[in-house]
């Protein structure tokens, strides 16, 4: 830092001090300038001389797709592609509207990333079911290769992705997903909730902590073998990480990052994410740290004494995917996916009873034909139609994760009369598939008769896409289902949910995220005589 002499002095001595001072400061100033100055035009020369490259590269491969018949798309922009068309809060709005375009295979750029976007049930089906292992990859994303870097099971490739999903769904199994024994522990957490509920006495609250308290418990029972208070503060913070995370990936500045991770240097969303996931880390070890002392392979009580019991039993193989980077993984991703979109859904389904309160009391009339003050089984699902309908209208209404985790192509093929290569990074537009108004009468609208017949027996619907489908196909589906009617079925019955008084208009606008919860409102549940 130049430091300016800025007392001038009276005597000619000192005067000529003075000046000597001040031109050596203007020589180091001319200096300063001019380094300073070399450097903005290095600076400017280097971002113009990659742009003319990236633009150059970007030509390049655009005319070596067309070429190879790649799919149609919007023309991009140099180097950042067709950010300026998406809508970054709400992207698959944009997509949507980009295949009534471009039919239901297209092609987007997202900076130097080409994505392959597909666009209906028929398509969407025909890619992950019938073309299964071709479409059985998943995408490089920066931001969750940061969280998992390459372990765990949802954004896991390869060989670690098989071995933990294999080991994942046995385990679940064996601990009662989709059997009596999980039913029991979620019918025993419905009636800490109704409990809850209760406490309000008809007055107003918010569902979103709760609600996710709830819901995570029965995972938490699988991987932990115990269940926690709903004012734990410790399983508070938990639940308060995963919702921002789930939030912010979604966000705006997170997909600019995902598009250009050289902003990792700069601050943002994406630098609390990595933060959270950090701290969500650090607690999964120091559980699993407890478990290690506890651990005997005679009883096993939880997911993580499965999996440590298998860790040492592969101790002598050095290429285990049994390892502490997994471990943790798989617990965090088992935690959030277990309770964000269960939560989240149930969230949805209280909102549009309120919205549709006709609805609603067609529900309770057949709990109380079928179920009366008995509790609700999972037995009951098939006596009830109407109400199964509902549950399936509220998940493809909400459409939870409407453009479903990204894949990737695992070998070139030819996919509806186009090629697509080896690493191609593709989207099934989850949104797409189930507004598909070739298999739903009004998509629009929130109708429990696009899963009902005109006798009122419930309809199966192949295009019912909310778990995706395929090799990736959710692990959690079948216990999903059965939390789903048994809290749905559970809350109906004890309570009639209403707006807040003077609340008359109710938003059904989602919110931003990675995944689409409802905007925040307030909840009344009255008990029912």
């Amino acid at each position: 830092m130049l430091s300016f002499p800025h007392q001038i002095p009276t005597t000619s001595k000192t005067y000529r001090t003075f000046s000597k001072s001040l031109q050596n400061f203007y020589i180091q100033w001319e200096q300063q300038l001019r380094e300073m100055f070399l450097s903005v035009l290095v600076a400017i020369s280097l971002v113009v001389v990659l742009t003319l490259l990236c633009y150059i590269y970007d030509i390049n491969v655009w005319k070596k797709n067309i070429q190879q018949n790649f799919p149609p798309g919007p023309k991009p922009l140099p180097v950042i592609g067709n950010l300026l068309i998406m809508n970054l809060k709400r992207p698959y709005k944009t997509l949507l509207e980009l295949s009534k375009i471009y039919g239901p295979v297209f092609c987007i750029q997202m900076g130097m990333k080409k994505m392959v976007v597909l666009a209906g049930y028929e398509t969407v089906k025909e890619a992950l079911v019938t073309h299964a292992d071709e479409f059985g990859g998943r995408a490089n994303v920066p931001i969750f290769d940061e969280m998992n870097k390459g372990h765990g099971i949802i954004f896991a490739r390869g060989d670690n992705w098989k071995v933990m999903r294999r080991f994942t769904l046995t385990t679940l199994r064996d601990f009662g997903m989709g059997k009596r024994t999980i039913e029991d522990k979620i019918i025993e957490e419905c009636g800490f909730l109704i409990n809850h509920f209760e406490s309000f006495n008809g007055n107003p609250f918010d569902t979103t902590m709760i609600m996710n308290a709830s819901v995570a418990n029965i995972i938490v029972s699988i991987l932990l073998g115990k269940r926690y208070d709903y004012q734990d503060s410790m399983f508070l913070r938990l639940l308060s990480l995963t919702n921002e995370n789930v939030r912010l990936v979604g966000s705006p500045m997170v997909a600019l990052y995902n598009i250009c991770p050289i902003l990792g240097l700069v601050p943002g969303s994406h630098k609390t994410v990595k933060k959270n996931t950090n701290e969500l880390h650090s607690f999964i070890k120091s559980t699993f740290v407890k478990h290690l002392k506890q651990l005997d392979a005679n009883d096993q009580r939880s997911f993580i004494d499965a999996f440590l019991v298998r860790q040492e039993e592969e101790n002598s193989n050095t290429n285990s995917y049994f390892h502490e980077e997994n471990l943790i993984c798989v617990v965090r991703n088992l935690f959030s996916a277990g309770m964000e979109t269960t939560s989240t859904t149930l969230r949805w389904g209280l909102l549009l009873m309120m919205k549709y309160p006709e609805i609603q009391e067609k529900i309770q009339e057949e709990i109380e034909r079928v179920m009366g003050s008995s509790q609700p089984r999972i037995e009951h699902r098939r006596h009830m139609p109407y109400s199964d309908a509902v549950i399936h209208e509220i998940q493809r209404f909400a459409d939870i994760l409407p453009m479903n985790l990204p894949h990737e192509t695992t070998t070139d093929i030819n996919f509806k009369g186009y090629f697509l290569p080896k690493g191609t990074y593709i989207i099934p537009l989850l949104a797409s598939v189930l507004n598909d108004q070739t298999q739903f009468e009004k998509p629009e609208q929130f109708n429990p008769q696009h899963f009902l017949d005109s006798a009122g027996s419930f309809v199966k619907k192949d295009a019912f896409m909310p778990f995706s489908a395929g090799r990736r196909i959710c692990a959690g589906e079948t216990l999903a289902k059965m939390e789903l009617f048994l809290y749905f079925t559970s809350l109906l019955q004890k309570f009639t949910f209403r707006p807040p008084p003077g609340v008359t208009n109710l938003d059904l606008t989602p919110a931003v995220g990675f995944t689409t919860p409802p905007m925040p409102h307030l909840v009344c549940a009255l008990p029912r005589s």
